[in-house]
């Protein structure tokens, strides 16, 4: 029979692999026909050293081994069996039944030693037991690999996490820290052992950590977790945000891979630097303009609504501004986006240099900024710091090889007596800055009641654009009087706007809004091509010699379709090129002289003359009056006014008389109101006039119809009645 222990469940017989060593073969066969009656099957061996082979060949459960055998004995085979390292399982069979002989083969190494002649019975259980014994240790030896490579498989996560994983005794100290630590912070683990927690936090977030701490001390069974700034080693620079999670504490005793976690807190912290980075750059983007680093209008507002309320809390005043830039867009459409940007990028920069710390500046959009002073003593104040604002501006920007100018229009309104809320304010620093803009001259204007009634920047935009799609646009005239022929010589054309609620708007009022819209590149071409056909329908009436001034903007000129444009207009009227005289500004020579140059030049070829209107009131450079196919100088109406019967009182109109009569060209004096004006342009050889003294403006037919007849006047001595060609 079988024998077995209770409890154990013995494994299939023939799945055991014996082998049998004894030098006694009719033995060795009837001990393997024994294993054979109870399923077992078994090898044999006839020696020492045959046993040893088969030991080579394969490895075995069990072996019975016989000790007294010639050449190698069974104790040699131990031996043998202890130095390969075999893990199988050996019981003596021997006839030797001493007590020295026992004790050497269990010193060997066998399990068990059983005497010959053997019991049957008592072999079979001998045999059951060591296979259960066998089994045994493989399980065990299986469990214990398992558990091996598990902690090895639990270490590697660990330290290889991308997380800084660790466990915190109860004083919260370190008793274990992955290697990551190192990788993140710079420190080595082994140094952080036994230091407590605290020491990586930075000053910043230790107060947090030491409370979130004596929180997680108790027990908890919630994953409680914080955000946290940890300090780097010297070898690390930069600080390192963390989310420094906590699980709840282990039970008593509680066995892990790493050891005892009784009364410890495990936790982890996970580097979330770059997500903290991305957020601030996503706030950033949110409440900042990404090219000048200012804030943005939406910050800008809340700032403005926080300090009217602490404004209103201490009975104190605050300023708003509206500052517009002057002559930008010129500048973007002519040199490109790329200077323009780090022309914007230069202002802002200068700008922050003048204001106080506390001051907000903030780019609105485009070329407007806007900028609150939260403790101003009165509007006095406030255009103290404007003036510097636009003294700050008055210095050229090197941009590159460019050297550029750019002015400004600043709005200013004051908390409360300006403006009660955050609208209100914003609102009427727009409408001063857009009254001072009408200017057309670099300044500050701070807001009153009576600037209330003027038409709101956007909404006249809107009316602008909707007289542009329905033509209501309408062109007076200004007669050009050849003084020393006493004759009508052309006609200067002036656009009006019929407004519906406004009244009739000139240029002042409308032209600042249509060039900072573009609007005025239609506005120009629309009046260019109406002018054109009415005069040249006066020429088919008998006035065929009648020359025609338009005036243009610098961004007309300066746009890429500019001469197109003028031919395509010319040659649809049919008006004779040589009669059409182009006024320009002294700004435009500013700009990119080259691509000028070409574009005048081109349809100068053409017959077409060009003029120089309000010359002197701008920055003109000599040089490019030579370079420019510019035919004449028009004398502003401001210099006229200085002529009186006093010659000495008229020297800058002396002198630009004298300036184009050396350039051999031509003038024409704006401006003309009273005969000692009239007579003393005569007197210098300047004849050809424009003023109130020979007519308003007025509609095209009301001037041919009108007779043209000078008034008397006396002579000025020197009067030089030889007159180069005009106009």
């Amino acid at each position: 029979m079988n024998a077995q222990l209770p409890g154990f469940e013995q494994k299939d017989p023939a799945t055991a692999r014996i082998l049998l060593v004894d030098d006694d073969l009719r033995l060795l066969e009837s001990l393997r026909h024994l294993l054979e009656l109870h399923d077992f099957r078994a090898d044999t061996a006839g020696g020492g050293r045959a046993a040893m082979e088969k030991l080579r060949e394969r490895s075995y459960d069990l072996v019975l081994l016989d000790l007294g055998m010639p050449e190698v004995g069974g104790r040699d085979v131990l031996r043998f069996m202890a130095t390969e390292q075999m893990s199988c399982i050996t019981v003596v069979v021997s006839a030797n039944g001493s007590v020295q002989d026992m004790t050497a083969a269990l010193r060997d190494g066998a399990y068990d030693y059983l005497r010959k002649p053997y019991v049957p019975e008592e072999l079979l259980a001998t045999v059951n037991n060591a296979l259960r014994r066998k089994h045994l240790e493989d399980m065990n030896c299986c469990m214990r690999g398992r558990l091996e490579r598990s902690e090895r498989l639990h270490r590697m996560i660990v330290n290889n996490s991308p997380d800084i994983v660790f466990i915190l005794d109860k004083a919260g100290h370190f008793s274990f820290i992955n290697s990551r630590v190192t990788d993140l912070l710079g420190y080595e683990r082994e140094s952080l052992l036994g230091s407590p927690l605290l020491a990586l936090v930075d000053d910043e977030d230790r107060e947090k950590a030491a409370y979130f701490l004596g929180q997680v001390m108790r027990r908890h069974r919630d994953v409680r977790s914080v955000e946290l700034i940890l300090r780097p080693s010297g070898r690390v620079h930069c600080r390192r945000h963390f989310e420094v999670a906590v699980w709840p504490q282990q039970e008593e005793h509680e066995e892990t891979p790493f050891g005892d976690m009784t009364h410890s807190i495990y936790g982890t912290a996970r580097d979330i630097t770059e997500r903290k980075e991305s957020e601030a750059f996503i706030t950033f983007q949110a409440y900042h303009d990404l090219l000048t680093r200012l804030p943005n209008r939406a910050l800008f507002k809340d700032r403005v609504s926080l300090a009217i309320a602490h404004a209103r809390r201490r009975g104190t005043r605050l300023a708003v501004m509206f500052i517009d830039l002057n002559r930008f867009k010129i500048i973007n459409d002519s040199l490109g986006h790329a200077i323009g940007d780090r022309l914007l990028q230069s202002v802002s920069q200068r700008l922050l240099a003048t204001i106080r710390q506390g001051d907000t500046l903030s780019r609105f959009g485009g070329d407007e900024f806007t900028l609150l002073l939260p403790e101003v003593q009165d509007a006095e104040a406030a255009g103290q710091v404007a003036q510097k604002l636009l003294d700050s501006l008055s210095r050229p920007f090197q941009i590159g090889v460019h050297e550029l100018y750019v002015g400004a229009s600043i709005g200013i309104a004051i908390y409360p007596e300006q403006g009660q809320g955050l609208d209100e304010l914003i609102r009427h620093a727009d409408i001063a800055m857009y009254r001072e803009k009408r200017s057309r001259k670099n300044g500050f204007r701070v807001f009153n009641p009576e600037m209330g009634s003027d038409a709101i920047p956007l909404q006249l935009e809107q009316d602008f654009r909707r007289a542009l799609e329905r033509r209501e646009f309408q062109l007076v005239y200004q007669p050009q009087v050849d003084t020393a022929q006493c004759r009508l010589a052309g006609v200067e054309a002036l656009v009006r706007w019929p407004h519906p609620v406004h009244g009739v708007l000139g240029p002042v009022d409308f032209i600042p809004l249509a060039e900072e819209t573009r609007l005025i590149l239609e506005l120009d071409h629309l009046t260019l091509r109406t002018a054109l056909e009415e005069v040249g329908r006066c020429h088919l009436n008998g006035h065929a010699g009648m020359r025609l001034a338009v005036n243009l903007s610098p961004i007309v000129v300066e746009h890429d379709d500019f001469v197109d444009r003028v031919k395509q207009s010319i040659a649809d009227s049919g008006f004779p090129p040589h009669l059409l005289e182009l006024e320009i500004t002294e700004s435009l020579l500013m700009s990119d002289g080259r691509a000028t140059v070409e574009k005048l030049g081109a349809l100068s070829s053409l017959g077409i003359r060009f003029a120089i209107d309000d010359f002197g009131t701008g920055y003109s450079s000599l040089s490019y009056l030579q370079k420019l196919p510019v035919h004449t100088l028009k004398i502003d109406r401001s210099f006229t006014q200085g002529i009186s019967a006093r010659e000495d009182e008229a020297c800058l109109v002396n002198a630009i008389v004298s300036m184009a009569k050396g350039l051999q060209m031509g003038v024409v004096t704006e401006g003309v109101e009273t005969l000692v004006q009239m007579d003393y342009l005569r007197s210098l050889g300047c004849p050809m006039m424009q003023g109130y003294l020979f007519g308003r403006p007025a509609t095209l037919s009301d001037i041919i119809e009108r007779p043209l007849s000078l008034p008397s006047a006396g002579r000025f001595p020197g009067q030089v009645d030889e007159l180069p060609e005009q106009v």
